[in-house]
């Protein structure tokens, strides 16, 4: 009986709410990318630091900036644990990648399970094509859903 209400409210679904589901999971997708980019960025920093702390004499002060605040250390003291947040950084971006994999199938499942299917515009414009091509390009960038999608409102 619980899967009957599960499908019943799957099936009740309107378009506008299939639609706004769809663009959800796509935000968090693109969330996701957005945070690998800024933390590969992160991880590039932190290489160009510690490449510029190896050729520096160990006992030689450096500032770190530690929660905002700025911290006078040594560079045998500092380049460890720059060492340790760029590994650390690393696991992270495997782990977000592998996630935005699971997202990426997620929204997959979710296409197939509500018949969505998305038009793309050709990229060149200037081709001469047929008129179903036309007609079919002409919605670029719109999710249409299949009309068996469609459910009868009740």
């Amino acid at each position: 009986m619980a899967d009957d209400k599960g499908k019943t409210k799957a099936k009740s679904l309107t378009n506008e709410q299939i639609l706004a589901g769809f663009n959800q999971l796509r935000q968090a997708q693109r969330s996701i990318n957005n945070k690998i980019i800024e933390l590969e960025n992160d991880l590039n920093e932190h290489v160009l630091v510690i490449d510029a702390l190896k050729a520096v004499d160990p006992s030689r002060k450096c500032f770190r900036s530690i929660g905002g605040v700025l911290v006078e250390r040594n560079v045998k003291e500092v380049l460890p644990s720059v060492i340790e947040n760029k590994e650390m950084i690393g696991k992270t971006i495997e782990a977000l990648k592998s996630k935005c994999v699971e997202k990426g199938q997620e929204i997959n499942d979710y296409m197939d399970k509500h018949n969505i299917k998305i038009r793309q515009e050709p990229y060149d414009k200037s081709e001469p094509q047929d008129n179903k091509s036309v007609n079919e390009a002409s919605s670029s960038g719109i999710l249409v859903a299949d009309s068996s999608a469609k459910v009868e409102s009740q």
